[in-house]
């Protein structure tokens, strides 16, 4: 009788376990977290629309990748561009796992559920809004400050916005006040940050968590008057140089130089960026739409990619896939590997100053003389400033391309 009973039980929980297995994702709205530093969590949705489709929303963005796989009863989501993915097992609505990116070896804790729960709770009613311009001081743990300006829009409790830097903005924040907490996340791969700040008499004093390794503080306080350092005065050609030159493989491994035929008589656009960089990203998809409009008219543009990967063949890899994924036809040129370090980056360019930030964008007329270098990037989630850039950018390479 107790060996009946054994087999009775044992085939119910073999039942019971392949019941609440899945091979693969059920559809539905999913709510994430991540787990940073001091318990918090960094929340954040995603849509599973099929078992080869996921959908990643913040604020007004939305990241699609079919890059799923099955294994068993683990899946593994691979976001575009970046090289981090997540990797979890399956149960019924449910998922459990990690956020991992190898190359920086660094693994963090996920789980997600299907749910229609907010990415954060309301827990009250707002008592404060943040809308508009606040100028903004980032401490980081060696007591080196920087400054910021954050951008924000409240509707009731919820609040979209950025944080603009002097080199590139915070991308697509999505959170929202409960009291007089603030609130906000981005996850697409590359960003997996988490702001919290309370906000007393127009002042905000907050935590900024990136992922699970690294924490900074920041103050605030209103200022519609606070602009930041002017990006075309961040680098510039150093005394005695007088040319802007370059010279490295593509993805076929084919050296490319300014000297070549296709830049002659050519306004040219020299991107400094990475594969790994969410703001390179953005200028990406704005140029790649741009010199398809302009390609025609004497426009050419080369990306020298500052990889931190620590083999050629990855690097070169993270290229092809960056072009695949956005279609890119101008050129993308491995200028170093296994570093993004920019002391590195301006000995590759020595007629540089330095390197502020990835991207640099430097604006070459016909007559290949430096016309421009523009720092950092500013993209979407900055709203009009990012729309003030591309009219300026417009005007500007217009007026280059009309020059004999």
């Amino acid at each position: 009788m107790k060996t009946l009973t054994t087999a009775i039980s044992t085939a119910f929980l073999l039942f019971s376990c392949q019941s609440n297995t899945v091979d693969s994702l059920s559809p539905g709205r999913y709510r994430a977290e991540l787990k940073v530093q001091n318990d918090q969590v960094l929340p954040f949705v995603f849509q599973v629309n099929s078992a080869q489709s996921v959908t990643f929303k913040n604020g007004d963005e939305e990241i699609i990748t079919t890059e799923v796989s099955y294994v068993n009863d683990s899946v593994k989501i691979q976001l575009p561009v970046f090289e981090g993915y997540i990797k979890a097992r399956m149960t019924k609505n449910r998922l459990t796992g990690y956020f991992i990116t190898e190359e920086k070896d660094r693994r963090q804790a996920f789980e997600a559920e299907i749910s229609d729960a907010p990415r954060f709770s309301l827990k009250e009613e707002a008592t404060v809004d943040v809308s508009g311009i606040w100028e903004v001081k980032f401490t980081n743990p060696d007591g080196l400050t920087y400054p910021a300006m954050g951008i924000f829009e409240q509707d009731g409790g919820l609040v979209k916005g950025t944080f603009r830097t002097n080199t590139g903005d915070y991308r697509f924040l999505e959170g929202a006040v409960s009291g007089s907490v603030l609130e906000l996340s981005v996850f697409d791969s590359a960003h997996a940050f988490l702001f919290q700040a309370s906000i007393q008499e127009g002042r905000m004093i907050g935590v900024f968590y990136s992922g699970n390794h690294y924490k900074e503080t920041f103050i605030a306080h209103r200022n519609d008057n606070f602009t930041l350092d002017d990006p075309e005065s961040l680098t510039f050609l150093k005394e005695g140089y007088d040319d802007f030159e370059f010279s490295f493989p593509d993805v076929n491994g084919e050296m490319v130089s300014l000297a070549d035929d296709r830049f002659k008589n050519k306004v040219v656009v020299v991107q400094l960026m990475g594969t790994w960089c969410p703001n390179c990203l953005d200028e990406s998809k704005f140029l790649t739409s741009f010199y398809e409009s302009y390609q025609s008219k004497g426009l050419e543009i080369v990306a020298l990619s500052f990889e931190y990967v620590k083999t050629k063949a990855k690097a070169f890899a993270n290229l092809e896939r960056l072009k695949n994924n956005l279609n890119i036809t101008y050129p993308l040129l491995l200028a170093q590997y296994g570093s993004t370090d920019k002391n590195l980056a301006q000995e590759k360019l020595p007629m540089l100053n330095k390197v502020w930030s990835y991207p640099t964008t430097i604006v070459l007329g016909r007559d290949h003389q430096v016309r421009k270098i523009h720092t950092g990037y500013n993209g979407p989630a900055t709203g009009q400033v990012y729309l003030d850039f591309v009219d300026d950018f417009t005007t500007f390479i217009e007026t280059l391309l009309a020059e004999n």
